[in-house]
């Protein structure tokens, strides 16, 4: 029993001229690790102001800003291992991270993927709340951009939330850019009408009832000889882009077009089709006839 105090007691004694001998690089790694927490927050107010000139989402520049904090604690964590001389628990720590790191991608790999991407849209800015966007195959106006996903209130009045992986790797059409739009109308005219006369009296057409964009030139297209037309197509602009405006003006056009061709006697025709019966087939169809 005795003996086994003394050992005990000698252990003790080990450790505690251990401590002694470590106690300036405890202080040491103290002095890093808090200074350390003093530098990330740092960092984290002058990265926050620097985000600030480049985007306006608050989510991305704080979890961008959390993200660059928490680096800089644990590299100040990593150092202040090493000074204490915990190689090992250093190598340690590395080799779970990374496992946990990878377990982690693997399984919310999608979600990880919706965030990256909402974070590169946010630099990006390919669109902002209000804008009238068509992507995924769906037209609308952006009501939310979050992290995670983008929301698109569709003009039948669905709200459609679109992950942000899908965004930002497919083509996204956005018409509030460029503010103006182009309206296209197909038509086609009779093969006994004057072709440069019909192009005239569409063109006059849409100068006097619709409210195109008098700098830019509307064009008539002649594209085809179809089986009881030619066919053309017209174009002209309009100085906006909202979607119920532009289906107002080409519903003009082509309610003006119609009446002016009417006017003008030009003819739209619609398809024809020919049946041919056998003489056969007439006489079979007679005695049908006379026995119903």
């Amino acid at each position: 029993m005795k003996d086994a105090i003394n050992k005990l007691y000698d252990k003790l004694e080990n450790w505690l001229d251990a401590v002694i001998v470590m106690l300036p690089n405890i202080a040491i790694a103290l002095v890093v690790f808090v200074g350390s927490i003093f530098l990330a927050k740092l960092f984290k107010k002058l990265f926050l102001k620097l985000m600030s000139k480049f985007s306006n989402n608050v989510a991305v520049n704080k979890l961008l800003a959390n993200i660059i904090t928490a680096v800089s604690v644990t590299v100040g964590l990593f150092i202040a291992l090493g000074i204490l001389n915990l190689d090992k628990t250093v190598t340690s720590l590395l080799a779970g991270a990374g496992v946990v790191g990878l377990a982690v991608g693997l399984a919310f790999q999608d979600p990880i993927l919706n965030v990256l991407s909402g974070i590169m849209m946010s630099v990006r800015e390919p669109f902002k709340i209000g804008d009238m966007v068509e992507t995924n195959g769906y037209l609308g106006t952006i009501t939310k951009i979050s992290l995670r996903s983008t929301h698109v209130k569709k003009f039948t009045g669905e709200d459609v939330i679109i992950p942000n992986k899908m965004v930002l790797q497919n083509p996204i059409e956005n018409y509030s850019l460029t503010h103006y739009r182009r309206v296209d109308v197909n038509c086609g005219v009779g093969y006994n009408d004057d072709l440069d006369f019909a192009e005239k009296i569409a063109i006059e057409a849409i100068k006097n009832n619709t409210g195109y964009d008098s700098s830019k030139p509307i064009e008539v297209m002649y594209n085809e000889f179809g089986d009881s037309s030619i066919n053309f197509t017209l174009r002209f602009w309009l100085d906006m882009y909202e979607q119920k405006n532009y289906l107002k003006e080409k519903s003009k056009a082509i309610k003006a077009i119609k009446s002016a061709f009417d006017d003008n006697d030009i003819n739209i025709p619609f398809p024809i089709r020919t049946l041919e019966i056998s003489q056969k087939d007439q006489i079979k169809d007679m005695i049908g006839d006379l026995i119903s």
